[in-house]
């Protein structure tokens, strides 16, 4: 197997007044091609400040992160946009989706930055939303959607431009129970296509659907355990 992300003694310090509140104290992480992995950790463990230097959305303090062989630790904003749209598919937990444009237009967004014709984008965008459940849903707008609906575009969106990596925040953190668990299913389907997966959830139920759950704790990997995952819907 091959690594997608190598982190290495990773930290990240905030000011705070004169104090200096260190959030992260060192972290090393290897996740490998292809794994679904869950990050876990209470309130101020740090997961959040991890999953965006993750995400390439913060740079850390010190230390080394190498994102499919590229040392991304001291890339420059633009940089790091570029790593962002090519490598990394966001799902969030409120959608983040443009409300004036069409499920097939939000889908097709990041390809955009990508530099890839209209017609590619529309025909790549049709793909992922057959993929995830909308083909009849392409011209509807987000208000036009159920949430659970407005979720799949935005795991849409995520896979479009064929991501190193599928990072997750709370991805059900907005949806009922029933939601949810069709969600993860699309997740647990995703995976299974052969993506690296990454969600952030305080839930243990959630976390069920990864097959490595790592535990973060006042700054710290607490426990990394891998478990089958084997969960039937």
């Amino acid at each position: 197997m091959s690594l997608v992300i190598k982190i290495r003694n990773i930290t990240r310090d905030f000011p705070l007044g004169q104090e200096i509140v260190k959030v992260l104290k060192g972290i090393d992480l290897d996740i490998e091609r292809g794994e679904y992995v869950a990050l876990m950790g209470p309130s101020g463990s740090g997961k959040s400040t991890l999953m965006n230097l993750l995400g390439c959305l913060d740079t850390p303090t010190s230390g080394t992160y190498e994102l499919n062989g590229r040392d991304v630790s001291n890339m420059t904003d633009d940089e790091l946009a570029e790593i962002r749209n090519k490598e990394i598919g966001f799902v969030f937990q409120t959608f983040n989706l443009l409300p004036r444009t069409t499920a097939l237009e939000n889908v097709a967004l990041p390809q955009i930055y990508a530099g890839i014709s209209k017609s590619d984008r529309t025909k790549r965008a049709e793909q992922v939303l057959t993929d995830v459940g909308l083909a009849d849903r392409m011209d509807h707008k987000p208000n036009q959607l159920s949430g659970g609906q407005r979720q799949r575009v935005a795991v849409g969106r995520a896979l479009v431009n064929k991501p190193s990596i599928i990072l997750a925040d709370e991805p059900t953190g907005n949806l009922d129970s029933k939601t949810s668990l069709e969600i993860m299913n699309l997740f647990d389907e995703i995976h299974k296509a052969g993506n690296t997966v990454i969600i952030v959830t305080h839930e243990e139920d959630i976390a069920q659907h990864a097959h490595r759950v790592i535990r973060l704790r006042d700054g710290m990997v607490e426990t990394d355990v891998r478990t089958k995952g084997l969960v039937k819907s």
